[in-house]
């Protein structure tokens, strides 16, 4: 496909209309995700879930930076971050290393006591649902940045295929432990979860300082 220049009037207000809905989708996605995943991963002492939730929560303040920056630029056409967008990159950053380490640690105690979720139906429900919708925004997410040539909504597709990753983590550690009832499985998707939380963070901090997005 060949990329279209912002140039004119009705390209830059097409691109602008695509680049804002997929921004809010994801922001408004994310809000409902986490509220679901911390609810039930609470009620059925599933720590995955739990962190999977909190971890979304983390990606609504990294949505609202980009929200923000699309608007900034349908107003003056620049891809840099500027000083609200760094900001909110770098709280990101710090929130995803605390994630890290509070899952780090939940997940080696709960290793540690023997501890098992009542259930982990509900995580793979929501992983199941996450992962098609992560997929149907990356899907978009390179389709506006390829046909637009926009580097940020190609470094933006890049982040949301990490955040599918932690999708596949989260379904992988609640359906192994519904088929072998192995309680270690759904610390050790905490695990992972952190593990990924740890490389959205640093992946934050690298945006900030205006390095691209190197989520593949």
């Amino acid at each position: 496909m060949r990329p279209i220049q912002i140039s004119t009037p009705s390209s830059r207000k097409t691109f602008y209309i695509w680049a804002n809905a997929l921004a809010l989708i994801t922001i408004f996605y994310n809000i409902a995700e986490g509220v679901v995943s911390v609810w039930f991963g609470m009620r059925d002492e599933t720590i995955a879930l739990f962190g999977f939730g909190i971890d979304s929560f983390v990606e609504v303040i990294s949505g609202i930076g980009i929200w923000h920056m699309v608007r900034r630029m349908r107003q003056n056409a620049g891809e840099d971050h500027d000083r609200f967008e760094k900001t909110a990159l770098k709280v990101t950053g710090a929130s995803f290393y605390m994630l890290t380490a509070g899952l780090s640690a939940t997940a080696i105690i709960s290793i540690y006591e023997g501890g098992r979720p009542e259930t982990t139906s509900w995580g793979i429900v929501v992983s199941c649902v996450s992962i098609a919708s992560m997929w149907a925004l990356i899907h978009y997410k390179m389709k506006i940045g390829k046909r637009y040539n926009s580097q940020a909504m190609l470094s933006d597709a890049a982040c949301t295929r990490a955040c599918m990753y932690l999708s596949v983590v989260l379904f992988a550690s609640s359906i192994g432990y519904e088929l072998t009832g192995i309680g270690m499985l759904d610390s050790l998707g905490a695990t992972g979860i952190a593990a990924l939380s740890f490389r959205e963070g640093r992946e934050a901090f690298a945006k900030a300082e205006g390095k691209p997005c190197g989520c593949v």
